[in-house]
C-alpha cells in the first residue's frame, strides 16, 4: 500500500479558541466562575486560569465534557472559531 503525507490545517490556536467559547457559553448560561467549578468538580482557581489565559492552562476532555453538561452546549460548539 502507497502512503503519501496529506496537507491538513490545523489552527494551532484551538485551545485558545475552547477557552473563550467556555467563557462565552457559561456567561450566556448566567452561570459563574465559581458555580461551574463546583459542578464540573474541579477547583474555581482552575477554570479562571482556563478562562483568562485562554487555554495555556489546558484541559481535559473529560472536563470539557462535563462543561458541555452543564451548560447544555453540545461539544462542538466550542471548537467553533
Amino acid at each position: 500500500m502507497t502512503r503519501f503525507k496529506r496537507d491538513f490545517s490545523f489552527n494551532q490556536n484551538i485551545i485558545e479558541v475552547v477557552a473563550r467559547n467556555v467563557r462565552k457559553y457559561r456567561k450566556l448560561a448566567g452561570i459563574t466562575q465559581e458555580q461551574l467549578a463546583l459542578d464540573i468538580g474541579v477547583s474555581n482557581d482552575f477554570l479562571r486560569r482556563f478562562e483568562t489565559t485562554f487555554g495555556k492552562e489546558g484541559m481535559s476532555l473529560n472536563t470539557l465534557y462535563k462543561i458541555s453538561v452543564v451548560l447544555n452546549v453540545s461539544m462542538e460548539k466550542f471548537f467553533q472559531e
